[in-house]
């Protein structure tokens, strides 16, 4: 790839705390996998003014959105939960921002993890709080001891999922207790768990390069197809730059 493409990837915020300053971060997984498909990640703080997000979504030529804790139930017009871990609210505004910018723009998106999740809700869709109680009969989708977790994900055929997966099955880390309860209607199902659970979406929008997967691509535990889903999002970064770099040549 001759002109690597901007790809904009969201932080995690921590506020003040005891013994603890501010701080953003994010996981190295995340951009380590962008480099390795030859995309040059740039960070994006949890800015929560528009004026302040909208000059670097100019420049940029595709958005990841990461993984993390839970979106308040409260925003989603549902009762708090005690298994639910809240998401910095800040970080939550700017995440809620950079999903809505990225659908006005048709910015070629990936979502993981809880960036699906966003994604999802901000498009109009719903989630389940905690699984093992909103599904008690649906099979384990993480580890209660925090360990790796992995079970089976049934790839839609037609879909651009089964283009870079493969048709059937494949086997997929899993971390959530949440998951998406009703899909978006500007989203189709891409992936589902043998428990009928909805792992991964894309748009049905071809002008649209969107993609959500409830799986983490970028951890050290993943599969090589992983990879190709990654490739697969550069390119159409790449694509989305080309019209732009052709023009100023």
């Amino acid at each position: 790839m001759k002109n690597r493409p901007l790809i904009g990837v969201n932080t995690d915020f921590r506020a003040t705390a005891k013994g603890r300053t501010p701080h953003s971060f994010i996981h190295s997984g995340y951009f380590e996998c962008l480099l390795a498909a030859n995309a040059l990640p740039i960070f994006i703080p949890p800015l929560i003014r528009e004026s302040d997000l909208t000059p670097i979504l100019d420049r940029l030529d595709g958005l990841m959105l990461t993984g993390g804790d839970d979106l308040d139930p409260r925003k989603m017009g549902l009762a708090p939960h005690p298994a639910v871990t809240l998401v910095s609210e800040r970080r939550e505004i700017a995440d809620r921002l950079l999903c809505k910018h990225a659908q006005q723009r048709r910015l070629p998106t990936l979502g993981i993890g809880l960036g699906m999740q966003e994604l999802n809700v901000v498009s109009g869709g719903g989630l389940y709080l905690h699984l093992p109680e909103d599904l008690p009969k649906s099979i384990p989708h993480r580890d209660p001891q925090g360990g790796a977790h992995r079970h089976l994900v049934v790839i839609q055929p037609g879909t651009r999922l089964e283009k870079i997966y493969g048709p059937g099955e494949v086997r997929v880390n899993s971390y959530h207790h949440q998951g998406i309860r009703k899909l978006a209607p500007n989203f189709r199902v891409s992936a589902l768990a043998p428990d009928g659970l909805i792992e991964a979406f894309e748009g049905k929008d071809h002008s649209w390069w969107v993609t959500g997967v409830q799986w983490h691509p970028e951890n050290e535990g993943n599969i090589s197809l992983d990879m190709q889903l990654i490739e697969a999002f550069v390119e159409a970064s790449a694509k989305k730059s080309a019209p732009a770099l052709a023009k100023v040549g």
